[in-house]
C-alpha cells in the first residue's frame, strides 16, 4: 500500500464500505477448501514452538479460531485460545483477564509471544502490542477495522448495532489503531461483507504491511491463503522481519494491493 500525505483515510473504489452481504456466502466453500488444503498448508514455513495467543472476533469464541489454531499447531507453533468465552468487547474485567492470559503465556514462552486476532480480536491484539511491546513480539490481524473513520459507512449495519449495544464505540465517531511499535501484519479482503476493507489497512513501513487475500470476513479464520500468510509471518526469526512474499505458484491467492491504487493510508493528523 502507498501512503498518501493527507489527513484521514481515502478509500476510492468502494474500499470505504463493506462488500455486499451476500459475499459472506463465500465462507461456505472456503471451509471446504480449507479441509482439502491440508497437504498444501503442510508446506508452509514452520514455527519454532513459540506461544501464539489467538483472539476471536466480536461475539465469537474459541471454537471459531479452532481451524486456525489446528493449522498453526501442525506447523510447529504453540497456539493458545484466549479462554474468555465470547468476545463481547474490552470491558474492564475482560482487559484484566486478557492481561493475565498474556502474562501466563509470556512466562510459559520465556519471552515475548505472537498475538493473532480476527476482526475485533485483531484490534485487541494490536492494543496489546501498543501498550505491552515488551511482551508482544508481533501482531497479526485478520479483517480487523483498525481505523474506522465513519461507523455508519465502514461497518455493516448488523455489526454497527451490535457494537453500539456492547458500548464499543463509547460515543466516539471513529477510532485509529494503525501504528504500533512491533512488527505487524494486516490481512484483509475486498470481498469482506462485514467491515470496509479500507478500514483494515495500516501505513506500510519498515515493520508493517498489508496482505490482501480473497474471501469472506467470516471465513478468514479458515481461509487457506490467510492461514498460510499467518504461518509465514509467525515463522520469522527474532530480528529478521521482512515483508511477505508469496510463492510464485500462489500469486493468484494474494492480489496485488496496488493494482489500481485503490487504497491510500496516512497517519497525518492522527
Amino acid at each position: 500500500m502507498k501512503a498518501a500525505p493527507s489527513a484521514g483515510v481515502s478509500y476510492p473504489g468502494g474500499m470505504d464500505r463493506p462488500a455486499p452481504a451476500i459475499s459472506e456466502l463465500l465462507a461456505i466453500p472456503e471451509f471446504g477448501a480449507f479441509m482439502l488444503s491440508a497437504p498444501w498448508l503442510a508446506t508452509a514455513p514452520r514455527g519454532t514452538g513459540r506461544r501464539v495467543l489467538v483472539l476471536p472476533g466480536f461475539t465469537a469464541g474459541d471454537i471459531s479460531t479452532a481451524p486456525l489454531r489446528f493449522a498453526l499447531r501442525a506447523l510447529g507453533h504453540r497456539p493458545a485460545p484466549w479462554g474468555l468465552g465470547l468476545n463481547v468487547g474490552p470491558d474492564d474485567e475482560t482487559v484484566r483477564q486478557l492481561l493475565r492470559r498474556l502474562d501466563q503465556l509470556v512466562k510459559q514462552n520465556g519471552g515475548p509471544i505472537d498475538v493473532v486476532g480476527w476482526s475485533l480480536g485483531g484490534i485487541m491484539a494490536r492494543l496489546l502490542a501498543l501498550h505491552h511491546p515488551d511482551r508482544v513480539r508481533q501482531a497479526v490481524s485478520l479483517g480487523s477495522p483498525i481505523r474506522v473513520e465513519d461507523p455508519e459507512a465502514n461497518l455493516s449495519e448488523s455489526v454497527r448495532r451490535l457494537s453500539q449495544l456492547a458500548g464499543l464505540q463509547r460515543g466516539r465517531r471513529g477510532h485509529d489503531h494503525t501504528v504500533i511499535p512491533v512488527p505487524s501484519t494486516v490481512i484483509y479482503s475486498r470481498q469482506d461483507g462485514v467491515v470496509a476493507p479500507g478500514s483494515c489497512l495500516q501505513p506500510v513501513g519498515p515493520i508493517s504491511e498489508n496482505i490482501e487475500v480473497r474471501g469472506a470476513h467470516i471465513g478468514l479464520g479458515h481461509n487457506a491463503s490467510a492461514i498460510w500468510a499467518v504461518a509465514d509471518r509467525l515463522a520469522q526469526r527474532d530480528g529478521e522481519w521482512a515483508p511477505f512474499v508469496p510463492p510464485s505458484a500462489m500469486a493468484w491467492c494474494y492480489p496485488d494491493p496496488d493494482r489500481d491504487a485503490s487504497a491510500t493510508v496516512s497517519t497525518a493528523g492522527a
